[in-house]
């Protein structure tokens, strides 16, 4: 045999090979085979009639029901009012992408931390751990943490602090309270506002750097986590006909947050009425180029948005002693257009802490 000889017994037997496997795809891809070609068959095969039993065979009709009916489906269906489909909800403004900020509204003061409530609990405890300052009781449900009395210097009473750990307004945030009291006698119970407000700042300045420069170490407590509702403190409500803000704060705290948060939602304030809970705004839009794109997007293109210029009222109502409803309307009072309060009362919500 030559070389030419082998090699076109080769070719031949490669030739042989293909052909079988072309033909055995046949057999499995074919019209009768494992896996049809018609991809429609399905949807062409007429529906059999329900087969009937006699109820002297086996058990009766009861033994081939379905086992997953399908359900009756109304004629009459449709939907009562045109669907939209829903924007999602913006970042939060990029104010509040650090880590740890104090806050200050009259007296009170609290620390705002980018972390779950279960994330800041144990980061509390690490830092009274790191102080030498003794726990005297905790309380995961309340978010609570009492420490023993301790001397500081140049302090001529022993003094003692409250940490409290809150669930934040923006979602997967937290608020961190200090109460601090005065050693005067024993077993008395905690006043409500500090005996001391400068140790109180002084304290909360101290843990919150102590949780700004262990942020990214931080443990989670998962007694904590379940206690404490990561969700946030406001959400928003869309109905067929309107949408509205709920926030779980006490109204001198929410009209303070919403003062601030409307200008950096792209607000003017033109006028406003405490004892009304309102204010009279002109959507004038984010000035700042790094905060365009998100306009850009939802409304297809570069131009000046749509509702620029355009004045409305912000209303705060008081559903309880911490629980505010947040309305946009027109400068009357009326409604406007549902798509405009969920675009603008979403921008609002994002800017809210």
């Amino acid at each position: 045999m030559t070389d030419g000889d082998f090699i076109g017994g080769k070719v031949r037997m490669a030739t042989v090979i293909a052909t079988a496997l072309l033909t055995g795809c046949s057999w499995i891809y074919g019209e009768d085979g494992l896996f049809p070609d018609n991809t429609t068959a399905y949807q062409d095969a007429p529906e059999l009639a329900v087969i009937a039993v006699p109820p002297s065979v086996g058990t009766g009709q009861a033994a081939i029901d379905p086992t997953y009916p399908i359900p009756e489906v109304a004629e009459n269906f449709r939907l009562e009012s045109e669907f939209g489909v829903p924007r999602p909800t913006p970042l939060t403004n990029s104010s509040q992408y650090e880590t740890v900020r104090i806050q200050r509204l009259g007296d009170e003061s609290w620390a705002l931390v980018a972390v779950a409530p279960g994330q800041l609990w144990p980061q509390v405890r690490a830092f009274l751990t790191a102080s030498g300052i003794g726990v005297a009781s905790s309380d995961a449900q309340a978010g609570l943490i009492d420490t023993q009395f301790v001397e500081l210097k140049e302090r001529p009473l022993a003094t003692r602090f409250r940490f409290r750990v809150d669930s934040g307004v923006q979602r997967n945030t937290a608020e961190l309270h200090v109460l601090q009291q005065n050693r005067a006698v024993e077993d008395v119970s905690w006043p409500q506002n500090s005996d001391d407000l400068d140790l109180e700042q002084e304290m909360l300045r101290n843990v919150a750097q102590f949780i700004a420069n262990s942020a990214e170490s931080a443990p989670i407590s998962m007694m904590a986590d379940r206690a404490m509702s990561a969700s946030g403190r406001i959400t928003l409500e869309d109905t067929d006909s309107y949408t509205r803000l709920r926030l779980m704060l006490p109204f001198n705290r929410a009209w303070a947050s919403v003062n601030k948060a409307l200008p950096e939602a792209g607000f003017a304030i033109d006028d406003k009425n405490r004892s009304e809970g309102v204010f009279y705004v002109t959507f004038v839009g984010q000035q700042d180029a790094d905060d365009g794109g998100w306009f850009d997007w939802m409304w297809g293109g570069e131009d000046e948005h749509p509702l620029a210029d355009k004045q409305y009222l912000v209303k705060m109502g008081s559903l309880s002693e911490n629980e505010i409803l947040i309305s946009l309307l027109g400068t009357a009072g009326e409604q406007v257009p549902r798509r405009d309060q969920q675009a603008l009362l979403t921008l609002i919500k994002g800017s809210i802490n």
